[in-house]
């Protein structure tokens, strides 16, 4: 593990979370194992810059995993949480913003006319499913192999995210029986989808998908796919889930399937939704939502579902994101330009790589093959991918430490961010070109 003097700080503060949280973290890709480094320990968020422990800026592509759109620390997230703190942390009681949050977010999603608030994304999937497994009375689960939806336990087969970055081909702690009821299918192949209907007609109770996978990295899905997953549900009876945590509020105000047109039964949404802090939600037909108790026989609770300072952010959020809808346009043009940048200083430096973006998500994949599902993207060369990487880390650019991670753009980025980070890129495809020629002299 490469520890740099710009980081020393960070590495001591490594040292001592390891003797206390296992693997020195609370959520695995954080300790840059994958790409050889020791983890940055971050203290403080501005725009688009992350300072780390040891004073150091970096021009930030993690973005919370998503969700700060707005980049870190906008003025008015800001002002909204600490009215909120004023008022009280937390009550476990309802209160009016959860309305105010809810009609939000249900006048953006057409789809979604009953809405449920979680604390997680993990928790809105896990209660997803089990909405979708009461309403129809059905218990089996179709996934797409990549695709990573929280670390349910029936969720967990074949997943993205950690899972795929550490080679794991299954989590320890599951039982088989779980993962027996779960359908793990190839991502943008309609045949093997129609042959598991084939085979399972009736008995499926849902089909659960990201609508743009960011957990294999950024993985558009192929032309049709989206429309072919409403019909072939609808016409078996299934329920179609939309995991929109990555996508819902990034990718347009209305998510994916306001881009797309696809209506989802059942939809989950994640951290966008309350500024970054910790949040999810369910949501969709209100027939199925009535299934939930104490309406309904399908039990979902939290003591800390609906929290006032994660609603309060989430309101200033989405509010400024309905207020501005041109920022998803001024965010695209600079993704764009990025992605521009990289595909020709790749060219130029003579390293083979493929570039998924949609909107402002991208991956930098390290394989010369189009990445369209788990398969293709496992082509990419993981030890580039990590060379890369340190190099951008050391130049001041910060991206996901993994090459199954969506990388993202923000409003808060800039013309001279696009610019420093092509200045950086230019030298860390020089030296991946460069650690090539010299493995290829000595073999």
């Amino acid at each position: 593990m490469k520890i740099t003097p710009k980081r020393v700080r960070s590495a001591e503060l490594f040292e001592r979370a390891k003797a206390l949280i296992p693997g020195g973290v609370n959520s695995p890709v954080r300790a840059f194992g994958a790409v050889g480094s020791a983890p940055v320990f971050a203290v403080r968020g501005r725009g688009s810059k992350v300072i780390d422990a040891d004073g150091n800026h970096y021009i930030d592509y993690i973005g919370g995993w998503g969700p700060l759109i707005l980049g870190h620390a906008h003025p008015d997230v800001e002002r909204a949480v600490r009215d909120a703190l004023e008022r009280g942390a937390g009550f476990g009681l309802p209160t009016e913003p959860e309305i105010r949050l809810s009609q939000l977010i249900t006048e953006a999603v057409p789809s979604i006319e009953k809405i449920r608030l979680v604390n997680s994304g993990t928790e809105a999937t896990m209660s997803a499913i089990r909405l979708a497994r009461g309403f129809t009375r059905r218990n089996l689960i179709v996934k797409f192999i990549g695709c990573y939806h929280g670390h349910v336990d029936s969720l967990l087969v074949k997943a993205g995210s950690g899972v795929a970055t550490f080679s794991l081909p299954e989590s320890a702690g599951v039982p088989a029986e779980f993962t027996q009821l779960t359908i793990a299918l190839p991502y943008n192949d309609e045949r093997a989808l129609r042959d598991a209907f084939a085979m399972h007609a009736g008995k499926i109770a849902a089909v659960i998908v990201e609508p743009v996978v960011g957990n294999m990295g950024c993985v558009p899905p192929a032309s049709g796919y989206l429309q072919f997953l409403r019909e072939i549900t609808a016409a078996d009876g299934a329920l179609l889930i939309l995991d929109e945590v990555m996508t819902g509020f990034r990718l347009s105000y209305g998510g994916v399937q306001g881009l797309s047109g696809i209506k989802p039964d059942l939809t989950t949404l994640g951290k966008i939704i309350g500024g970054g802090l910790p949040v999810g939600a369910y949501g969709g037909r209100a027939e199925i939502m009535n299934s939930v108790a104490p309406e309904g026989a399908v039990y979902q609770a939290g003591t800390l579902a609906g929290n006032p300072l994660a609603v309060a952010a989430g309101i200033a959020m989405l509010e400024e994101l309905r207020r501005r809808p041109s920022i998803y346009t001024e965010i695209d043009v600079r993704t764009e330009r990025l992605i521009t940048g990289l595909n020709d200083l790749a060219r130029a430096a003579g390293v083979a790589v493929t570039i998924n973006r949609v909107g402002s998500m991208f991956t930098v994949f390290f394989t010369s093959q189009p990445v369209t599902d788990f398969d293709s993207a496992c082509t990419a060369d993981r030890e580039r991918f990590a060379s890369f990487f340190r190099a951008m880390l050391e130049e001041g650019v910060l991206l996901p430490p993994s090459q199954f991670e969506a990388a993202f753009v923000s409003a808060a980025h800039t013309e001279p961010d696009i610019d420093a980070t092509l200045k950086a890129a230019r030298h860390a495809f020089e030296s991946v070109a460069g650690e090539a020629k010299t493995a290829a002299a000595a073999h």
